[in-house]
């Protein structure tokens, strides 16, 4: 009996681990960023990154921009149709892989260890930079998997990419977005059901001088 109760301790200790969450700096408001039509000049697809980590900052308020909370009844920087917010956001790290809360703004750890080159998948520079976002569609919390659905999913998916984007060419961050990576492998290690999608990554990073 004793051996059973440490047994199931020790899988909750392990669980607790993993679970482990992180509350971000508040984003700032009044950070000095390149104006709206500057940073749509800026924009561009950078495949060379510095591997300098990120400041706790800078990823507060990326991940903020990319699908925050921005008004008080919950809605977020990224549109979803009929605001069903079903777009998932997952940090991968050279430590470990977390999934972003908008709603707390933080994030919870969910896997540890360097896993971005199953993001990377073929493509050997996504792995170089510091992290990778990873948008899963949970088609379960749109409320249907047909043409139009899917259809309608991927516009959403493509606003919270392009979110990324245009913070990044804002901020002086390097970005692409890529549909390139191993879908298999991100699905077994996130424990992902038949109704939650890898759609899109990208990998972020300060640029290469």
């Amino acid at each position: 009996m004793m051996k059973h109760f440490l047994f199931a301790a020790m899988l909750l200790m392990g669980t607790a681990c993993c679970a482990q969450t992180t509350k971000l700096p508040k984003p700032n408001m009044q950070r000095k960023t390149l104006s709206v039509m500057e940073a749509f000049k800026q924009r561009k697809s950078t495949r060379s990154y510095s591997n300098k980590q990120l400041s706790e900052q800078d990823l507060s308020d990326l991940l903020w921009a990319t699908i925050g909370v921005n008004r008080d009844n919950g809605n977020l920087t990224a549109p979803t149709a009929m605001n069903r917010q079903e777009i998932i956001l997952y940090v991968f790290t050279d430590k470990e892989v977390s999934l972003y809360d908008p709603k707390t703004h933080s994030l919870t750890k969910v896997a540890d260890g360097d896993h971005r080159d199953i993001v990377a998948g073929r493509q050997d520079f996504a792995k170089t930079a510091p992290l990778s976002l990873l948008m899963v569609a949970d088609m379960g919390k749109f409320g249907s998997n047909n043409e139009h659905a899917r259809w309608m999913v991927g516009t959403d998916v493509g606003i919270v990419t392009q979110n990324i984007n245009l913070f990044c060419a804002a901020a002086n961050l390097a970005t692409v977005t890529r549909g390139t990576m191993d879908q298999q492998a991100i699905q077994k290690l996130l424990n992902l059901n038949e109704n939650q999608i890898p759609v899109i990554n990208n990998p972020v990073g300060y640029m290469n001088e």
